[in-house]
């Protein structure tokens, strides 16, 4: 993502763990990427510049989040009139696996329903990936 936004663009990488923090850091620094900007999460929402996302992207999150309709919601306050949110979630698996067993996983129809009840827009649907789902949302237009 660091290397589409180009120089002039930002990458705030959003991170619950500060080793995933650190570790995301060191790769952008051995790479010589300086438009990744790390982002501690300690309370409900991160801390990011009102309006000013165009891409919120996230990939197999969702099912961490307790109060998803409302946390998405809250997303829209970070985004540009206009912006995009594209999600890569866990499809349901066999009875017997890991997603399955811990709940890692959140049907494509539940996310799309969470997605238009915090105010987005369907967008499109992705179909190329074997165990995830891919659904991309956009805020109206106003």
């Amino acid at each position: 993502m660091a290397e589409l936004v180009g120089e002039t663009g930002q990458v705030f990488a959003v991170e619950t763990n500060p080793d995933f923090l650190r570790y995301i850091e060191q790769q952008a620094r051995k790479q010589g990427l300086q438009n990744v900007v790390p982002v501690q999460v300690s309370g409900d929402l991160p801390e990011l510049p009102l309006q000013q996302i165009d891409l919120i992207f996230m990939r197999n999150v969702t099912h961490h989040l307790p109060r998803r309709p409302e946390y998405l919601k809250h997303l829209r306050k970070f985004l540009k009139p206009g912006g995009r949110v594209a999600i890569i979630e866990y499809q349901k698996a066999k009875l017997f696996s890991f997603r399955r067993l811990f709940g890692h996983y959140v049907s494509k129809e539940k996310i799309i329903q969470e997605m238009k009840q915090a105010g987005y827009q369907l967008e499109q649907e992705l179909n190329f990936l074997p165990r995830q789902h891919f659904t991309i949302y956009k805020l109206p237009l106003t």
